[in-house]
């Protein structure tokens, strides 16, 4: 019979269900995923704002699919209404630093042991190019260059680890911390966590995974430290 299919549970009698299309992906995914990659990647920072006519018109969509993917990112608790219209990057409390560096030292620091049992030549190649790419771009302090070269270098070692289920919560957890990384050209943060970089590719090298979780451990109490210094200025 057109539009519906038979569906067998248990041995039993089966039961037609109609047939329900669904669309792939709709217009607000698509402006949630424009949006989150816009603040993993530091096109958004602390103190800008944005607005619901203002993404529409960047986007060319209504504002209904803007609003409820802002509404979305407010629950990951990656952006909070700052006045009227406006959203904007949540302040960063000490306490709210503490606990996501003990957060992130836990779960990324399994992700990063995984990837040393699974990684391949293809990764450890874009990784190599990566820290180059970051070197460069701490010489000259450029922040453009460096925050998504560093988003990318540490989730190609996470997508490594092969665990769609910690490879969401790291999201989760970047979403929140990683519009303050454009701030850390501020200090010499850029420089030790390059150090960091190179220690964790070449553990990752050798397939030694408690290097290499000490390597990413120490990036992320230093670049913790440099935070809490400027939130102290």
């Amino acid at each position: 019979m057109p539009g519906t299919f038979t569906l067998a549970v248990g041995g039993t009698a089966e039961k037609r269900l109609p047939s329900r299309p669904i669309d792939r992906e709709t217009v607000q995914d698509r402006v949630y995923r424009r949006i989150r990659e816009m603040i993993l990647n530091g096109e958004v920072e602390p103190g800008q704002t944005l607005t619901i006519p203002g993404l529409s018109a960047a986007f060319q969509v209504s504002t209904m699919p803007v609003r409820e993917a802002l509404r979305r990112l407010m629950a990951e608790q990656a952006l909070m209404v700052v006045s009227g219209r406006s959203v904007g990057i949540p302040a960063l409390t000490r306490a709210r630093l503490a606990e996501l560096r003990r957060v992130r030292r836990a779960v990324e620091g399994l992700a990063v042991a995984w990837a040393a049992e699974r990684i391949g030549a293809t990764e450890l190649s874009r990784l190599s190019e990566l820290v180059r790419e970051m070197q460069q771009a701490a010489t000259t302090r450029d922040g453009r260059r460096y925050v998504p070269a560093n988003h990318d270098f540490h989730f190609t070692i996470y997508r490594a680890a092969q665990s769609p289920t910690l490879f969401s919560i790291i999201e989760s957890l970047w979403l929140q911390i990683g519009p303050y990384f454009h701030v850390l050209r501020a200090s010499e943060n850029w420089r030790a966590a390059n150090a960091s970089h190179r220690a964790m590719l070449e553990a990752l090298g050798r397939r030694d995974a408690a290097a290499a979780t000490e390597a990413l451990q120490r990036d992320i109490d230093e670049a913790a430290a440099a935070l809490e210094l400027l939130l102290g200025g």
